[in-house]
């Protein structure tokens, strides 16, 4: 699903985010591109939040959003091991791009890029915790949840509406997921690139293991 005007607007009524987002239309990318190896690799809009060294022989990219139960139960069971065994030690970089099902899930994806404000250690660690906390905040009243886990991350109230009503970023993280899903294909998460070879939905550790020692071993 593809954040439209229409999905933006009348999910804004329903969440309690309308009097914070406001109803500017969402400018998305129109053109897209033939789909290579490149296209997988590269940012769009928004700097990619990656851990991992440039020059790993290995690079895995999750498109996810933030309100997905699959990509929570990833986050919380598979990604840890992940770390530890091949980002940790250098041999995988690992990139997160937000692919939001819903408004819930861009309002997260926001307060994430705020709070980090392009530190990415930062930034994963606010993922996790909202990976972590999903059923409070998007079940309960999203904007007041979102607000708690913003000052504790050291925002102030005024920063989180900011951050909250912030239609550049916003946009740019609808044109970022409309671009994958035009060039990239991507229609479900999580859904994940390793050295550009697409694998969709929610995978254990060792299958993960299984494709990036292949890779390290060529």
């Amino acid at each position: 699903m593809i954040i439209t005007r229409r999905a933006f607007t009348t999910m804004l009524s329903l969440t309690g985010l309308a009097a914070l987002a406001g109803f500017s239309p969402l400018r998305l990318v129109s053109e897209a591109m033939a789909q290579s190896a490149a296209d997988v690799a590269k940012p769009v809009s928004l700097p990619d939040m990656a851990l991992g060294p440039n020059d790993a022989a290995v690079t895995i990219i999750e498109y996810a959003s933030m309100t997905c139960p699959h990509c929570a139960a990833f986050n919380e069971q598979v990604f840890p091991k992940i770390k530890k065994e091949y980002i940790d030690t250098g041999k995988v970089r690992y990139i997160f791009r937000e692919f939001p099902l819903d408004i819930k899930a861009a309002a997260g994806s926001m307060l994430s890029r705020c709070i980090a404000n392009g530190d990415a250690p930062k930034y994963f660690a606010v993922t996790d915790m909202l990976f972590r906390q999903q059923n409070d905040w998007v079940v309960k009243n999203t904007t007041e949840t979102l607000t708690r886990i913003g000052k504790q991350a050291g925002l102030t109230q005024q920063q989180v509406e900011a951050c909250l009503k912030d239609q550049a970023l916003l946009d740019k993280i609808a044109a970022d997921q409309k671009y994958a899903s035009d060039v990239l294909k991507v229609d479900s998460t999580p859904t994940f690139f390793i050295n550009g070879e697409k694998i969709k939905g929610e995978a254990s550790f060792e299958e993960f293991a299984k494709k990036i020692n292949a890779l390290l071993k060529s």
